[in-house]
């Protein structure tokens, strides 16, 4: 599904990737952790073909950056972030929103394809938000949004959707019924989840990748990963872990080191 090798990035001199080696196979659902400024986004960014590295491949679905149309990779991926939903116009409905996902665009100039329509409401009972499909997007909440991110994701039925920190800005229980609605999702595609906050590492993830200033500290099996020491060496914090109901919780024993 995806594989990275041997990447660096550089930019006006500074590293800011380094000697990244990460492979992710079909069925695997991963997440890449690591503290702010840490290189997570632009290693999404280089994964989706929105930045290229400096050095080393990256191949995506079976197809080589740099020696395929990325437009047509980007077909096969579900994306979701903060950024895309500031792009969409506050002023349409949800369903046609989510339905934008069908062809990667913002916004519809021509008339919707019924089946399209159709499919954005069976996405949007997916994700629990059919009660609110003739709303605008603009007068939705923080948790709903997300949804609708998901939803909209979902549109091209993707065989790669990737979440770039998709329970920012959420509060405890709006954050605890999004990671509801991840979990379930583990038959749709092969997930991503790029955050800094562990307890939203729910069941269906399998794998986790830790980085810090821009180098893997860790990689493998979740429970192989998430131990006291991986997390003391990617954060620079002394913890407790421990595990209930198969998702990792913290407790900070010591006090944060300054990172370098």
């Amino acid at each position: 599904m995806i594989r990275v090798s041997d990447v660096f990035y550089i930019r006006e001199e500074k590293t800011i990737l380094q000697n990244i080696n990460w492979s992710i196979s079909e069925g695997e659902h991963w997440v890449l952790l690591g503290a702010n400024g840490s290189g997570k986004t632009t290693l999404l960014e280089i994964v989706n073909g929105y930045e290229f590295p400096s050095r080393g491949t990256v191949d995506v679905l079976g197809e080589r950056y740099g020696q395929v149309d990325l437009r047509e990779v980007r077909k096969r991926i579900g994306y979701m972030s903060q950024s895309l939903f500031e792009k969409l116009t506050p002023r349409d409905p949800l369903w046609e929103a989510v339905a934008t996902g069908a062809n990667g665009y913002l916004r519809f100039y021509e008339n919707i394809d019924p089946a399209v329509k159709e499919k954005a409401m069976s996405r949007l009972e997916q994700v629990g938000l059919i009660d609110l499909k003739d709303h605008p997007i603009g007068t939705l909440s923080q948790g709903e949004r997300k949804k609708a991110l998901l939803a909209r994701a979902l549109m091209n039925d993707p065989q790669l959707i990737i979440m770039d920190e998709p329970c920012a800005g959420l509060d405890l229980y709006e954050r605890e019924k999004f990671l509801k609605v991840v979990n379930e999702f583990g038959s749709e595609a092969t997930m991503v989840y790029v955050t800094h906050h562990i307890e939203e590492i729910v069941p269906v993830f399998t794998h986790v990748a830790m980085i810090r200033s821009g180098a893997i500290t860790a990689i493998g099996e979740k429970k192989q990963v998430l131990t006291s020491g991986h997390l003391r060496d990617t954060f620079g914090v002394e913890v407790q872990l421990d595990w209930e109901d198969e998702r990792p919780w913290v407790k900070v024993k010591g006090i944060p080191q300054q990172h370098s």
